[in-house]
């Protein structure tokens, strides 16, 4: 029996997804590769949770040979590809560069943070896109409250208090609320420190935030956040970016040493080495998801262009959503190239809302129009997660640290040594960069 082969590069929502049904419907003769650099699916719209301490980082991630029992797992970065030669070209963990060739493929390679060219920004400003990410900033926040504790001077403690994000969309919006909940909680046990308080301030280039929610949504979000301390500086870019302060486009200079970046996304650059047709850095598909001008060349989620029924002449937006419907889509249409019964279906799907969680049981929604907040947007948020973090085990696990969240109070370990073990000949703890 000839095998044909299909290869998924990226293992996020849409090449997850695209998986999954490929298992249920590929015929018996297809083997089914999927390519990415680790062996889990992250459910990132759960990220600021795992950043706050209220969830555990683990919880929030999917281990992909758990969940795809016929799909053939290989761990490596997708450098590049031939689509005249039908090959996809990947350096494996092992450090080897090998060529992987297929019948259909299917492009997932997701998006990467969005910088601008801003000085100081790459040196010292840490993204809010992966776990590692997601576990830095609560370690760091953690850190600078012992670093602050220890300082005699209050004013030398107020940039380790200090905390500035930048972006106003949900990204930026849940993470700075739910971390400023995490820090003022932590705060309990720091008295020096509380006699300073601790400053959280959002940036936004934009006159508001949240363009895609109503506005009375974006007014009340604004309005329940700075009654908890946070401040809003909009309209207002980032100008530089420091050891221990930012300066804004205003003239305004905020000491601080943490800024987390969440100003947009953009699709993976590695797209520019595929040899397929792009759109402002995304692969142009057709409404099938099919890359325009091949036939056995597919691409869904943040990286594919494709149309939105909702907006005709426009991309669909880089959203959870979107990446998970147009994944099933797409696995089902290459199995149907590959003999399954049915014809290739169009990407149909209209966007059915959006939300933010904003922490203490509060949220604000989009639900198709119709404007929700408060506590019932939160019930909202935390059911809709629920129903698509895959997994019963993983939904169970959800379920305890929700409940355990409620009982008992956040741990404020800082856990930044995970992973660092120290080394054998050198085994006592050491201050950074002193001598041995």
């Amino acid at each position: 029996m000839v095998v044909r082969d299909v290869v998924i590069a990226g293992g996020g929502f849409g090449g997850y997804y695209a998986a999954r049904k490929l298992e249920h419907l590929a015929p018996s003769d297809v083997r089914i590769t999927l390519i990415n650099d680790v062996n889990f699916l992250t459910y990132a719209p759960l990220l600021p949770g795992a950043a706050a301490g209220t969830l555990d980082p683990r919880h929030i991630v999917v281990p992909l040979r758990e969940h795809l029992h016929r799909t053939e797992l290989r761990m490596g970065w997708v450098t590049g590809g031939d689509p005249q030669r039908n090959t996809l070209k990947v350096t494996m963990i092992s450090g080897e560069t090998l060529d992987y060739s297929y019948d259909q493929l299917i492009v997932a390679i997701g998006s990467v943070s969005r910088v601008l060219p801003i000085a100081g920004l790459g040196e010292h400003a840490i993204g809010f896109r992966t776990i590692a990410e997601a576990t830095a900033l609560r370690n760091r926040v953690v850190r600078h409250l012992e670093l602050a504790e220890g300082l005699d001077d209050p004013e030398a403690r107020r940039p380790y208090l200090s905390f500035v994000f930048v972006g106003g969309g949900y990204a930026g919006l849940e993470g700075i609320a739910f971390l400023a909940d995490f820090a003022q909680d932590a705060l309990k046990r720091y008295p020096r420190c509380r006699e300073v308080g601790t400053r959280w301030v959002l940036v936004d280039a934009a006159p508001r935030i949240m363009p895609e929610i109503q506005p009375q949504l974006a007014e009340f979000t604004v309005g329940l956040l700075q009654g908890r301390g946070i401040e809003f500086r909009l309209a207002t870019e980032l100008a530089s970016v420091a050891a221990d302060h930012v300066v804004l486009s205003s003239g305004e200079l905020i000491p601080c040493r943490t800024v987390c970046w969440t100003a947009g996304v953009k699709a993976s650059p590695v797209a520019e080495e595929m040899g397929l047709p792009l759109d402002h850095g995304r692969i142009v598909c057709e409404p099938t998801m099919r890359v325009v001008g091949f036939e056995n060349v597919w691409s869904c989620g943040d990286v594919a262009a494709v149309p939105d029924p909702a907006q005709p002449g426009q991309a669909c937006p880089p959203t959870a959503q979107h990446a998970i419907r147009q994944g099933k889509l797409v696995g089902r249409n290459v199995a149907v190239a590959l003999g399954h019964r049915g014809t290739v279906k169009p990407f149909t799907f209209r966007t059915l809302g959006s939300f933010a969680e904003l922490g203490r049981h509060n949220a604000v929604a989009n639900l198709m129009g119709v404007r929700v907040r408060g506590f019932l947007a939160w019930a909202i948020c935390r059911f809709y997660h629920l129903a698509w973090m895959p997994g019963l085990d993983r939904k169970s696990r959800l379920i305890a640290d929700w409940s355990t969240e409620i009982i008992f109070p956040r741990d404020i370990a800082e856990m930044g040594q995970l992973g660092h073990p120290p080394r054998l000949s050198d085994p006592v703890p050491r201050p950074p960069g002193s001598a041995v």
